[in-house]
């Protein structure tokens, strides 16, 4: 499709949505290297598991390390430090927060049913759901579509972690990109909080 401008990330995704006829659909970021067996894998977590709607992948950085992108349900302080402390100082203080944040308590080598969020840079959506659920909210520009996405799908569905699906994301730290970004951050985090409930620490 051309001719659109840049009507935002879930915008862009929707263009699609009426002419979807799978019955699974995936969301992904260009920066983001999938695994071989990683459509294969989370098709059979699909088969095996018919509560669930929505399934994120294993996600690691290119050298190797894992990143949580999973994550509980935001506060306003774990935003703050994740945008605004140094990451450094974020970790050394206040590390036990972040990581609980990031599910790192849960995440590993093994299924989780009932994630609270999932990233945007890679998720994959039954198709019946995605459509059900009217796509992403095209009230989000940039940032927090996904979480919104989370929210409202596990409302319908179970969301899982697929760890046998695997893919490196070479993106991240959003918030940290500069004016425009922090800008189109702190108002989609408004939207998100207004609309599911907002949580201070």
């Amino acid at each position: 499709m051309q001719g659109h401008g840049n009507v935002g990330y879930g915008s862009a995704n929707n263009l699609v949505l009426a002419e979807l006829a799978s019955d699974v659909h995936i969301v992904m970021n260009p920066d983001v290297e999938v695994d071989a067996d990683a459509f294969s894998a989370l098709l059979s977590a699909f088969a095996e598991h018919a509560e669930v709607g929505l399934v994120a992948p294993a996600v690691f950085a290119p050298d190797g390390s894992r990143q949580y992108l999973c994550r509980r349900y935001p506060s306003l302080w774990v935003l703050f430090l994740r945008g605004f402390v140094p990451p450094a100082l974020a970790q050394r203080w206040f590390g036990g927060t972040l990581a609980y944040y990031e599910m790192r308590d849960r995440l590993g080598d093994g299924f989780v049913a009932g994630v609270p969020l999932a990233s945007g840079c890679f998720m994959a959506i039954r198709t019946a759901l995605f459509r059900k659920l009217c796509g992403f909210d095209p009230g989000y520009f940039m940032y927090f579509e996904d979480y919104d996405l989370s929210v409202r799908a596990a409302r319908e569905a179970a969301v899982a972690y697929e760890p046998a699906a695997r893919i490196v994301h070479l993106g991240g730290n959003a918030s940290r990109k500069g004016g425009d970004h922090s800008r189109w951050f702190m108002r989609s985090a408004r939207r998100f909080f207004s609309r599911h409930g907002w949580k201070v620490v």
